[in-house]
């Protein structure tokens, strides 16, 4: 861990944002797993939903009407993950004060109004960019294929890697989903964690995860790669793997924010 450290101008109560490195990502995921070992009865417990959705997600669009839809969906479950991990950080929180971690503890830290508030004005952040996610991708497909329905699964799958607008669909959904992506990432990184340890306003926790960023932009590029690549391993197949790797994220997501915010 670097010794510089940045303050975020809150006055006496100012949170001080330190450097770190890859190095203390690999500690966090370390931790977030031991965490996992140690309550995965509970991690499983909070985190069987996730799937369940998505398969039921998957299901819903197999109508061709809402077929182009799949992957932005299931991108998209990248953008609401921190809000979905909430109950992570809390057992990670109990834990590590050697609080009881158990099923029941995980909405502790909700009876708090004003933490009940933020998460939950956080969540509707999330949901908000969740949403005009969704929107932008069906634009998109409007405009590179008009509109225009495929008449099977598979020529849809021809379509899209086969010519020439399948190809600008890939290269502009993707692109777009990265800018959606590193914006909830930035806006979140450490949002939710801030909220439960400090009870800190959402806006607050908001300036401070973009200050998180800006003080680590190459750490914390490296630790969307690695939930970007957990998630998408996670999701072969069926998304089976989420139920493993969504607790091991959120917990070692709360060690990393102990380690960035002081």
């Amino acid at each position: 861990m670097a010794g510089a450290q940045l303050f975020d101008g809150a006055g006496s109560s100012a949170l001080t944002i330190r450097r770190i490195g890859v190095a203390d990502l690999k500690d966090a995921l370390t931790k977030g797993y031991r965490d996992f070992e140690a309550m995965p009865s509970h991690a499983v417990f909070l985190c069987v939903v996730y799937p369940v959705i998505g398969l039921l997600l998957g299901r819903a669009v197999q109508g061709l009407e809402l077929l182009p839809m799949l992957f932005p969906i299931m991108a998209g479950f990248a953008l609401i993950g921190p809000f979905a991990a909430i109950g992570l950080y809390e057992l990670s929180r109990r834990r590590e004060l050697g609080l009881a971690a158990s099923a029941k503890h995980v909405l502790d830290a909700l009876r708090s109004p004003s933490t009940a508030v933020a998460v939950a004005t956080l969540g509707a952040m999330l949901l908000l960019i969740f949403t005009i996610w969704l929107l932008t991708a069906q634009a998109i497909f409007q405009a590179t294929f008009n509109g225009v329905m495929p008449a099977s699964i598979e020529e849809f799958v021809r379509q899209v890697f086969t010519t020439r607008a399948g190809w600008i669909l890939i290269i502009v959904g993707n692109g777009c989903g990265f800018l959606f992506a590193a914006t909830a990432f930035s806006l979140s990184v450490v949002s939710f964690p801030l909220v439960l340890d400090r009870h800190v306003s959402a806006a607050r926790a908001v300036a401070t995860s973009l200050r998180v960023v800006a003080a680590n932009p190459g750490t914390m590029a490296v630790w969307g790669l690695i939930i970007a690549s957990a998630l998408v391993i996670g999701s072969l197949p069926f998304l089976i793997g989420l139920i493993v790797v969504m607790p091991v994220l959120g917990h070692a997501s709360w060690h990393l924010y102990r380690k960035v915010v002081a």
